[in-house]
């Protein structure tokens, strides 16, 4: 009977990895690189202990590897140790073997995924986007008869739109049997971003602390991340739904104090697009709560309500002056037509937004 497949991910890996189960070949290959590095890090740490290392340990990098001393390797038996584990790391840079003739000199390691030394764990690690060798990678997609765990190819791709770092950040608090709060994950996408590294090791510090409550709250963040629970883009948001222009330049105000966890770019950036979501609220001919979640590409209902309550106080044309508006400052921003300050910019900002 056929395996079932099922979807592969950098959790799934991760889990059976930590299980001590490790498949024969893993291609790790996409844009991110955080779950490639992560991933071939922990099959080194958890498949071979430091002493076994120095004999069955290699390897190799694209720039300078020869794919078929790299497939030689895989063929050798460990030596004191129950598997060898073999890195190619970059192997987006792999040049074009002498005598190969293929398109894609990774295909080298076709007639290896086909019959795999079960005591080798070899990890390809391909940065940058999908790795186009197709003969290795389709025969690597086959199940491998014996019982024995067949070689996996997982997909490492960029996180790009808010809803999917949000989304993101909300799993792996909850893999870490956490509760976090939507006040608390907009504070570390918007403070954050997505640079997975740092991010990931954020919510791992604040997983020790959050102590018998498991929760991780906007104030745990202010005292051990740095971000203010107070004065971030998620309140500034809020202000200006509100016209709360008080709440909006004190929030400013506090930026400038602290201009190294607060640069304008982010919130220029966060300005622009909640308000390019508050016009698709106005336009849309269907305003449906899901016609408006699909047209914005929003999945949380609550960002959802925020986009309405500022569509309803606000004009049409107002956000149409306002998407204007931060163009101008953040071209100014950046030297462009004006040496003013950033946040002098962006206080004058804050006032023409208030006043659209």
């Amino acid at each position: 009977m056929a395996e079932k497949k099922t979807t592969v991910t950098y959790t799934s890996l991760r889990n059976e990895v930590n299980g001590g189960k490790f498949r024969p070949i893993y291609v790790l290959h996409g844009e991110e690189p955080y779950y490639i590095d992560a991933l071939s890090n922990l099959i080194v740490e958890r498949a071979l202990s430091e002493d076994e290392r120095d004999f069955n340990l290699t390897v190799y990098y694209g720039d300078s590897a020869d794919v078929r001393e790299v497939i030689a390797t895989c063929k050798q038996f460990p030596a004191f140790a129950p598997r060898r584990v073999v890195v190619l790391r970059e192997a987006q840079l792999v040049a074009k073997q002498p005598g190969g003739g293929h398109k894609d000199d990774l295909d080298l390691f076709e007639a290896y995924a086909a019959n795999p030394l079960m005591s080798t764990v070899l990890v390809i690690c391909h940065k940058g986007g999908a790795i186009k060798a197709k003969a290795f990678t389709d025969e690597l997609k086959k199940s491998h008869e014996g019982g024995a765990m067949p070689g996996v190819v997982m997909d490492s791709p960029k996180v790009r739109y808010d809803r999917d770092l949000r989304a993101l950040i909300a799993n792996y608090a909850t893999s870490m049997g956490c509760n976090i709060d939507t006040k608390s994950v907009v504070m570390l996408a918007d403070f954050i971003g997505n640079d997975l590294a740092r991010l990931f090791g954020e919510l791992d510090k604040l997983s020790i602390l959050v102590g018998d409550t498991h929760a991780i709250t906007p104030e745990l963040i202010e005292r051990n991340v740095g971000i203010s629970k107070d004065y971030n883009n998620f309140e500034l948001e809020d202000a200006l739904i509100s016209h709360n222009a008080a709440k909006a330049y004190r929030i400013i105000d506090y930026y400038e104090k602290n201009p190294k966890n607060n640069p304008v770019q982010p919130t220029l950036a966060m300005l622009f697009g909640f308000f390019s979501n508050v016009l698709i609220v106005q336009t849309n001919r269907d305003q449906s709560q899901a016609a408006l979640m699909e047209a914005t590409g929003k999945a949380s209902p609550y960002r959802m309500k925020k986009f309405v309550e500022a569509s309803r106080s606000y004009s049409k044309q107002g956000v149409v002056n306002i998407i204007r508006y931060v163009r101008e400052c953040d071209v100014k921003s950046k030297g462009i037509g004006s040496r003013q300050d950033s946040y002098a910019l962006l206080r004058e900002l804050i006032y023409k937004i208030l006043h659209s």
